[in-house]
């Protein structure tokens, strides 16, 4: 029988770093207010010596299971097809692996699903919650508020019953729409389309918003509504052909919608940007840099969400070790936005 070598102990690993237990413990826990060159020690102490910290110890102490939920109010085929998913969720897990947490993700399809997530949220399992793609008649935010923990959404919520205390990071939706068509409007077009996102997400009626900040006389048959997909903008963009042959320019609500505009545009033997100028929305290099002609876009910082998310979650866990009060309560973002000048506008 092999013997088993003992477990090093917060004990050993001070003694190698020349420091109290305390302040071991401290900087295992993810403690705040520890000098730097006291971190480096313990982490140099903590990685020579192989220790582990006890998840379930240290989960007695801490009050913490060092795990984060991510929802997304989407059914799984949307999630995996869609970039802006992948890119956030890279954002969220880049700082939830930066400070020791465990990223859960919760996929819902249909109201069954809602109950899962609410039953799941409820049992203690996580710290808290990240929660984006929400729509406006989903009773996610109101099951979650229910579970009672701390959550931070992606993008502005849309509800108006006067609850407090939401957190929320998003993009300058509105104004990186009209700066989108603003310059449109630069360029001399007149008769600008816009395919909207789903409006029933506060992104797409934002965006909306802006495009008519600009374009308030604006014939309405130029509006057509879609839903942040391919297949989407290719529906949108032959309603609008028909409607208004004329058209001149199209601002479209993200870059999947401008790629399945760009596809119908061709086949109608419409010329970009010669015939038809034409913008997106989101700067996701994978679709703006490959459609032909590449994409001038509205950038927002789609990975960055994701961090940010996770850094003001995390922030708000945070608890003063002698008296439990939380350390800072973390304040809404709204992150501005930046057009990006391609060969399609």
């Amino acid at each position: 029988m092999t013997e088993t070598a003992p477990r090093p102990t917060l004990e050993a690993v001070a003694a190698r770093a020349g420091v109290s237990r305390a302040t071991v413990s401290r900087v295992v826990n993810g403690a705040e207010g520890v000098r730097e060159s006291l971190v480096e020690r313990v982490r140099r102490a903590v990685e020579e010596l192989g220790y582990v910290p006890n998840q379930a110890a240290r989960s007695l102490v801490t009050r913490r299971h060092d795990a984060v939920a991510v929802v997304i109010a989407e059914p799984e085929a949307r999630v995996f097809a869609d970039p802006y998913f992948a890119m956030q969720l890279r954002g969220i897990s880049k700082e939830l692996t930066a400070y020791d947490n465990q990223l859960v993700l919760l996929l819902t399809e249909g109201r069954d699903d809602h109950t899962r997530v609410a039953r799941y949220l409820s049992g203690g399992h996580v710290d808290g919650a990240l929660v984006f793609s929400l729509h406006l008649d989903d009773p996610l935010p109101g099951l979650i508020q229910r579970a009672g923990i701390p959550t931070v959404f992606g993008g502005r919520p849309g509800w108006s019953d006067g609850r407090s205390g939401v957190v929320y990071v998003d993009s300058d939706n509105r104004g990186g729409a009209r700066e989108a068509v603003r310059h449109l409007v630069a360029l001399g077009r007149s008769r600008i389309a816009h395919i909207t996102g789903p409006l029933d997400q506060t992104s797409a009626v934002d965006r909306l918003d802006g495009f008519r900040d600009v374009t308030a006389d604006a014939d309405p048959r130029l509006v057509a509504e879609a839903d942040f997909t391919p297949a989407g903008g290719e529906r949108a963009m032959r309603e609008l052909l028909d409607r208004c042959p004329d058209l001149d320019a199209v601002f479209a609500a993200n870059d999947l919608t401008a790629a399945g505009a760009l596809r119908v545009l061709r086949e109608h033997g419409r010329r970009v940007p010669d015939d038809v100028a034409v913008i997106g929305f989101d700067d996701m290099l994978a679709v703006a840099e490959q459609t032909d002609p590449a994409l001038t876009t509205v950038r927002q910082d789609i990975e960055g969400m994701g961090r940010l998310m996770a850094r003001l979650l995390l922030r708000g866990l945070d608890r003063d070790e002698s008296s439990g009060a939380p350390v800072g309560a973390p304040s809404s973002v709204v992150l501005p936005t930046t057009l990006v000048r391609r060969a399609s506008a």
